[in-house]
């Protein structure tokens, strides 16, 4: 049986953390917010892009630490953000259209930026593998973290050079 507790009992330090990250996401009680520079915030595909370069930047790190559980998912989600850049910029979609983690693979078929081969092994992937990394007993290696971050790079890659308006991509002006 499992008994609920109250609000009241719960720890001290997890209320106040919470109430902080809500006030945080909210932008309240911290004064002028201070933004990740690189992320581009004139338009969705835009924000989208950069936050794939941003991602990408961050694999970069660390994964030469050995966090190949991290890496793995932050390279799930640098490639997801690359296609919903695409179809954001190129399909004339809005960013509440993607509602899944496998929509924008669905998109880059329609919009005829990757055949529906490649689409339905990237979803394959996804679902088999981000969800047993993630949530599975499996330990990730190192070689599935390298393979990956080469998979998030090219697609990055490609859909930087297919986005007509260019100019967009930070991947080279991080460190």
């Amino acid at each position: 049986m499992v008994t609920s507790m109250s609000r009241d009992a719960d720890p001290q330090a997890i209320t106040d953390a919470l109430a902080a990250a809500i006030d945080a996401f909210n932008e309240e009680g911290y004064g002028i917010p201070t933004r990740e520079d690189e992320i581009d915030s004139d338009a969705e595909w835009k924000t989208q892009l950069t936050k794939a370069c941003r991602l990408l930047a961050a694999i970069e790190h660390i994964s030469r630490q050995g966090f190949y559980t991290a890496a793995i998912e932050l390279c799930f989600g640098a490639t997801e953000r690359s296609v919903e850049a695409y179809a954001l910029a190129e399909g004339g979609d809005e960013l509440n259209d993607f509602h899944d983690h496998t929509t924008c693979y669905d998109r880059a078929t329609e919009l005829g930026l990757l055949s529906d081969t490649t689409t339905r092994e990237l979803r394959r992937l996804y679902d088999t593998n981000r969800t047993d990394s993630y949530y599975g007993g499996r330990r990730p290696t190192e070689q599935q973290a390298e393979t990956m971050q080469q998979l998030a790079e090219s697609v990055h890659e490609y859909v930087t050079n297919q986005i007509r308006e260019g100019g967009v991509c930070v991947c080279n002006n991080i460190d």
